[in-house]
């Protein structure tokens, strides 16, 4: 059954985007139906999508480039503005520049969110709209799947959401000095306040992740292991214990093992290289539980070699926070 149509002033959109060009276009496209306010926060675009957004949305926010510019910024900003604009909006939905928003989706996501007060933020499945284009698009389709229900890994929040706004303002919104894992930072802050999130079925978007090349999937990587150590020094020690079990797992995998190599291997007469296998033996428990999700033996160790592959670029971020925290300056990375 549909859910009922989405009445007036109930929710308002929050679009952030840079450089995104035509998929800006046809994310502003996605949303004409929606019958809600829709704010466009663009961070120093240099293709003209502020311009062009003007066209089609209510408001657009040119973030001033003299503070470092981050997507926990951006929507912090266009939350704003929405609100100042909009006042009674109860329901603030975030989407990004390279993604659109799929018909049915607000007024399933509101539904949810009526249903239960306790209910913080609703997310659904994000679809990757070209996967066949390179095996990195695949194995951001093969990301985005998790099942639906109540969220306790707080990593598997995107920052494509329907919040409430009242709690949204409550917390504070978006840590902007994150700006990797901003998403699922706010989501810690919501568990530790004893709210909900809930995945529900109804497809939510659709995204192009636009990777081609292995260097920007690397820096992607990167990016994710920054997010990791940065998440960790904001609520790691706390009770949710966030990204701790991730960060130790880059400092093993990413970090120890191939120092102990190469530190044993004078001693061992390069034998210290056999330790190597122990990444294919955690590729193996890695395809396996991905087979036992639901994936094909093929998809399950595509997933597998990535995972174990970025352990490495993993490494790099973590230690790119570390420098970043001693200079007390966080600036984005970009892969794209």
């Amino acid at each position: 059954m549909n859910a009922p149509a989405l009445p007036a002033g109930v929710a308002g959109i929050v679009v952030i985007g840079r450089n995104e060009g035509e998929r800006l276009m046809a994310c502003l496209a996605s949303l004409r139906t929606s019958a809600c306010a829709v704010v466009y926060v663009d961070s120093g675009s240099r293709d003209g999508s502020a311009e062009r957004a003007r066209a089609q949305c209510d408001a657009v926010v040119e973030l001033d480039p003299v503070r470092p510019f981050s997507a926990a910024r951006a929507r912090n900003e266009g939350f704003a503005a929405l609100l100042a604009a909009q006042p009674q909006t109860a329901f603030v939905q975030f989407l990004d520049g390279d993604c659109t928003l799929l018909p049915g989706w607000l007024a399933a996501s509101t539904q949810a969110m009526l249903a239960d007060a306790q209910r913080a933020v609703v997310i659904g499945p994000l679809q990757e709209r070209r996967p066949e284009a390179s095996v990195y698009n695949r194995m951001c389709a093969l990301e985005w799947k998790s099942p639906p229900g109540d969220v306790s890994n707080f990593g598997a929040l995107g920052g494509i959401m329907l919040v409430r706004a009242e709690v949204f303002r409550r917390l504070g919104g978006f840590n902007e000095q994150v700006i990797a894992g901003e998403d699922s930072e706010f989501g810690v802050r919501i568990g530790a306040a004893g709210l909900k999130i809930t995945k529900i079925a109804e497809p939510m978007a659709t995204h192009d992740a636009d990777i081609h090349r292995f260097g920007q999937w690397w820096r992607r990587s990167v990016r994710a292991g920054h997010a990791i150590g940065q998440r960790f020094s904001l609520n790691g020690r706390g009770p949710l214990r966030d990204c701790a079990r991730e960060r130790r797992s880059v400092l093993v995998w990413g970090v120890s093992v191939p120092l102990l190599i190469v530190a044993l291997a004078p001693f061992t007469g390069g034998l210290s290289v056999l330790l190597a296998g122990g990444y294919f033996v955690l590729a193996q428990r890695i395809a396996r539980y991905r087979k036992g999700q639901g994936d094909s033996a093929a998809d399950a160790w595509l997933y597998a070699r990535f995972v174990v592959l970025g352990k490495f670029a993993e490494a790099v971020g973590l230690l790119k926070f570390q420098l970043n925290s001693m200079a007390g300056r966080y600036r984005i990375i970009e892969y794209k």
